[in-house]
Parts: structure tokens; C-alpha cells; sequence
């Protein structure tokens, strides 16, 4: 497999080499397009608009829909044309007596800007987005309204949730041959790269019927089941009411190792996984000292005690 692939790129950079010394011009306009393609996919989404739902059935409390604007969605070529859509996991969120879920909707910037130039189409992708969550979740949702704010949550643990897993690396064919052209070799990649498209929405006009307004027409991975684990946190205190510190302790009954867990901090949110069998992201009552944190796994009562200094203010 390795051999293959350096067969792949050193038949690349052939090609570049000559492209570069015979069509200079056409060398120039590749290398433009190729920035502007890591710029996109490099991009990061950002908050757009969070609207609040009620949904029916086993998920208590509100549901937080954070729409953000991502440039690496695509946008659709025509009106008519299925919308693209990233999406990340829902999540229930629990913690000082607030309990609700969120979940993270990404849209190409041009299909955000469309929509808030023309209510009518704000109004055709909020209804799109509930449905489109309805059926990836099994919910019912109830619209309520669009939050004052704009992200419910921290970015940086929004930015994570759509990122998910690594993108798988493109599977790259043994049988490379020497009479493939440049432009044939780029269009292979690209064709592997396709299989982690984002969703697509049917988003008919609005002339048509609203009977089917989405439908799927690329797979999607549902997002994995994960049980949240039994926790307490409390924030301890001076005498004079000053937070301290946060004592995090979560029950993992199902894990014996503390190798096992996958914990990730930031300043205001705390994420801890183990695969296949938990997750659990709280958003943080202080902000707090990410490198003082401490974490001790008991393995006879298997429970992780997490300790979490509270971050002193800046001068």
C-alpha cells in the first residue's frame, strides 16, 4: 500500500513538473483553485442563528439548534437543486439544575445569506432543518422561536461536534498506470474523496408541494449511541462565596481502566468519552484552569473524580 501511494505522488509531481514547464498559465490557475480548496476545507463553522424547540417523547427539556454557517458545505448549484447539510450529534446537556439537549445544523454562507434576505426563505429552511432533524433523531419538534443569541454553548465544543471523526483517508488503487493524465489523476482523488459528502436536502420551490420538502439522497452515519453515565458536580467555595474549584465524579461501571476514557477540557465545557460505551459534555458553571485539572480513576469503585481549579481572573 505505501509503495502505491508514492508511485501516486511521484507520478503527481511528474505531471506537475511537466504541466508547469509546458502550460505555465494553466499550472498557475491549478495551483489558485487548489488554495482556495484548502481554504474552504480548512475553514471552521461559525454561529449563524440558534433557534429553540420543544421536543416530544423520552428527551427532556428544550432543544438548542445551533445553524452555523460552514464554508466547507457546498452550496446547491440551483434553486432547485438538494441542499447540502453538516450535521453533528445530539446531545443532552445536564448540570445545576438545567437540563436540555443541542444539537449543531452547518449550512453553505450563501444559503444562510439567501435565507435572511427573504423571510419566506428563512421560514422554507427552519422548517427543513426541524424535519431534517426529526428523521435523523426520530423526533417530533414543536418550533418555538430564534434565541436573542447565537450559539448555545461554547465554539470551540460546536466546532468539535461538527468536525466529528477524522475523515477517512481516500483509498488510494494499486493499478497506477503511467498513461493516466494530470487531470485524470486529480478527478480519481476527488471521486474517493466523495464518499464523505455532506447530506443532502431536497429543498423543492416554493410553488411546488410541501408534502415531501426533504429527502435524503446521500447516506449518512447515524451517530453512535452512546450512554450518558451518572455524574455530580459541585462547585466548592470559600467562606466568603468565592469559587474555588469544581469536583466533577462520573460512574463508569462498564470501564475498568482509565486508559479507556478520552477526556477533553477547555476553559468553559468538559467532554469525556469512552468508546462505544459513554459520552458526556457539560458546559462548566466557572471557567476554569485547563492545565491544573486533575482527573484519578478508581478502579474498585469505578468512578473517574475529576478536580477542576477554577481560573483565576486576569489582572
Amino acid at each position: 500500500m505505501a509503495d502505491a501511494v508514492l508511485a501516486r505522488a511521484a507520478q503527481l509531481w511528474s505531471l506537475l513538473d511537466e504541466m508547469a514547464e509546458n502550460e505555465p498559465q494553466a499550472y498557475r490557475r491549478l495551483l489558485r483553485q487548489q488554495r482556495a480548496e484548502a481554504e474552504r476545507l480548512c475553514a471552521l463553522p461559525e454561529p449563524h442563528l440558534c433557534l429553540r424547540a420543544r421536543p416530544g417523547g423520552v428527551v427532556a427539556g428544550p432543544l438548542f439548534i445551533n445553524v452555523c454557517s460552514w464554508k466547507r458545505v457546498p452550496a446547491p448549484k440551483a434553486p432547485t437543486d438538494p441542499t447540502p447539510v453538516g450535521a453533528g450529534p445530539l446531545e443532552e446537556v445536564s448540570g445545576e439544575g438545567d437540563l436540555y439537549s443541542v444539537i449543531d445544523i452547518a449550512y453553505n454562507p450563501d444559503v444562510l445569506q439567501r435565507a435572511e434576505e427573504n423571510p419566506e426563505k428563512m421560514e422554507h429552511l427552519i422548517h427543513l432543518t426541524l424535519k431534517f432533524i426529526e428523521k435523523q433523531c426520530n423526533l417530533t419538534l414543536s418550533y418555538l422561536y430564534i434565541e436573542p443569541f447565537k450559539l448555545k454553548g461554547s465554539l470551540e465544543t460546536m466546532q468539535q461536534r461538527l468536525k466529528g471523526r477524522q475523515m477517512p483517508t481516500p483509498h488510494l488503487s494499486q493499478n497506477t498506470k503511467k498513461e493516466l493524465t494530470l487531470d485524470q489523476l486529480l478527478r480519481s482523488m476527488e471521486a474517493e474523496d466523495c464518499s464523505n459528502a455532506p447530506v443532502l436536502l431536497k429543498e423543492q420551490s416554493e410553488t411546488q408541494s410541501k408534502a415531501h420538502l426533504i429527502e435524503e439522497i446521500a447516506s449518512t452515519q447515524m451517530p453512535e449511541n452512546l450512554s450518558t453515565p451518572d455524574y455530580e458536580m459541585i462547585t466548592v467555595k470559600d467562606a466568603s462565596k468565592k469559587p474555588l474549584k469544581i469536583e466533577l465524579k462520573i460512574k463508569l461501571p462498564k470501564v475498568s481502566s482509565v486508559s479507556e476514557c478520552d477526556l477533553r477540557i477547555s476553559k468553559d465545557d468538559i467532554i469525556m468519552e469512552v468508546p462505544e460505551k459513554y459520552k458526556l459534555q457539560l458546559d462548566l458553571p466557572e471557567l476554569v484552569d485547563e492545565e491544573m485539572t486533575t482527573a484519578v480513576f478508581q478502579k474498585g469503585k469505578r468512578v473517574l473524580f475529576i478536580t477542576l481549579p477554577v481560573a483565576k481572573p486576569d489582572p
